[in-house]
């Protein structure tokens, strides 16, 4: 029966993660279905962030309101719904619509999962519980880049969401038949419903600002100067809010802590860099390098090999060795991947870009569990739930507009290239006429070869372009190793309890 229950556990973590990772190489085969580019198409990742890390803070209310089962039997139940109709949506913006629903369900599911697991399980195997629960979040970004890429291939987009309607259905039943009778007590408490409005208002119109901003060229735009105006206002009063609230949505008084400010900056800003390129590559792959979904999937899944080896090192070795190297060590390592990618050029081939995929599934593995236990260490137990949901609710956020931000900056740096590379094509006419007649003698019309020189000039404008966010992205992981040195180092026989669920 703890077998069983281990399992519903993991599986619905499983699906919650993989539902991150699935969509990133399915981007440019919903946007062409929907009729969208693929930069909007980037949508769909990102208002699920949103939504997930808007949702995360409310679970410990949530929980103490209608009991730790019936809210996350309710959470996988109106996860598999939303996942349903996200396979049914005719547009981009009823498949967004879908996606925040979905999001906004999502949220409860990890934090409950842990919860459940830890009240089945002894004290002394609870380590052993928290790994084989972890084991699944690695697992997952190795799996949905393979998967979402091999359905979307095979079958069509939809099928990577309608996929999680029997596994979330068989864990609805099989945690529902094992967990009912156990289900947490119950009590009404008073939740910060203008705070929870001003957080809604805040970071949606940030989030739709950073979406939305290049397509409607910025504050150029009134809809965009709205969105910024609205934005800046909401998180300002929500700050000073929450500071002085008696029952706040999010504590922001735990920002007072060294520890807990600075190591949320830090794995906030890596998450939303880390988070920015694993969207980017599946696009940059899919769109200028002729990969098909499936491809750009392997091309990605090897991350996860070294994270699942050398997780469990990690965890043994948390209270002997300085989480603060070990977290420098993954930025240093991130640093080199990110520089190794930003030597791509449009002849690279497979296996060179498996390579720093492979390598950076070790900089994984020392990044979340010493981060996080950076975070979280020195406070006081009863105040760790709320750091946790804090920190997670920065990170996803982060990483939604890490991933809204490194598209932007690759539509601008790639407008740039391509002025710069047009520029030098008519400076050296020769090789722009000698290109020309090549064509023609290969039987193009004038316009059909005027079209394709075009289309190398676009590729080498998005793969140049690609390579400065790679490289300015390694630049900025090696500056936040300053970060993880404001940190002290926890008491090396008590570490702080580690929250595998980052690697989503």
């Amino acid at each position: 029966m703890l077998l069983l229950g281990t399992l519903a556990l993991s599986l619905a973590t499983f699906m919650n993660v993989l539902d991150s990772s699935i969509a990133n190489v399915s981007i440019p085969a919903i946007a062409g279905d929907l009729g969208v580019s693929p930069n909007q198409g980037t949508w769909v990742i990102t208002s699920f962030g949103v939504a997930n890390a808007i949702s995360v803070p409310l679970t410990g209310w949530l929980t103490q309101r209608f009991g730790a089962v019936k809210l996350f039997s309710a959470s996988i139940f109106l996860f598999v719904v939303t996942s349903w109709l996200c396979g049914l949506a005719p547009s981009l913006e009823a498949l967004v619509v879908f996606r925040i629903m979905q999001g906004l369900a999502a949220g409860p599911m990890i934090p409950l999962s842990q919860t459940l697991l830890l009240s089945s399980y002894p004290a002394a195997k609870a380590g052993t519980a928290l790994a084989l629960w972890g084991m699944t979040t690695l697992v997952a970004p190795v799996v949905g880049p393979l998967l979402g890429g091999w359905i979307t291939d095979n079958m069509s987009w939809p099928w990577i969401f309608y996929i999680n309607v029997p596994v979330g259905f068989f864990c609805l039943a099989l945690t529902w038949f094992i967990y009912s009778k156990r289900d947490t007590p119950t009590r009404k408490l008073p939740i910060d419903s203008f705070g929870l409005v001003l957080l809604v208002l805040g970071v949606g119109c940030l989030q739709l600002m950073l979406d939305k901003g290049k397509e409607l060229d910025w504050f150029n735009s009134t809809e965009i100067t709205t969105l910024a105006i609205i934005a800046a206002i909401s998180l300002v009063v929500f700050i000073l809010w929450e500071l002085t609230d008696e029952h706040p949505v999010v504590d922001l008084r735990l920002f007072k802590g060294r520890n807990f400010a600075f190591g949320a900056l830090a794995l906030s800003v890596a998450y939303g860099l880390f988070f920015g390129n694993v969207v980017l590559m599946p696009l940059w792959l899919q769109q200028w390098m002729g990969y098909t979904s499936t491809s750009a999937g392997m091309a990605l899944a090897p991350v996860g090999v070294f994270a699942i080896l050398l997780t469990p090192l990690v965890g043994k070795k948390l209270a002997v060795w300085d989480p603060r190297k070990m977290a420098t060590g993954a930025f240093v390592v991130f640093a080199i991947v990110l520089w190794m990618r930003s030597q791509f050029t449009t002849q690279t081939d497979f296996a060179h870009i498996l390579v720093p995929t492979l390598i950076q599934g070790a900089a994984l593995a020392f990044f979340f569990i010493p981060l996080t236990t950076l975070t979280l260490s020195g406070l006081p137990p009863e105040r760790i739930p709320a750091a946790a949901g804090l920190s997670n609710f920065v990170r996803i956020v982060a990483g939604a507009m890490g991933t809204s931000i490194a598209t932007t900056l690759w539509e601008s740096r790639t407008a740039m290239h391509h002025v710069h590379l047009t520029e030098m094509m008519n400076q050296s006419n020769d090789v722009f006429i000698n290109t020309l007649e090549g064509m023609r003698a290969a039987g193009m019309t004038n316009e059909q070869a005027l079209v394709q020189i075009n289309r190398l000039i676009d590729q080498q404008a998005f793969t140049r372009a690609a390579d400065d966010i790679f490289l300015g992205s390694a630049v900025v992981f090696l500056l936040l190793i300053s970060l993880i040195w404001l940190t002290k180092r926890p008491a090396p026989h008590k570490p702080a309890t580690a929250d595998a669920g980052g690697a989503h």
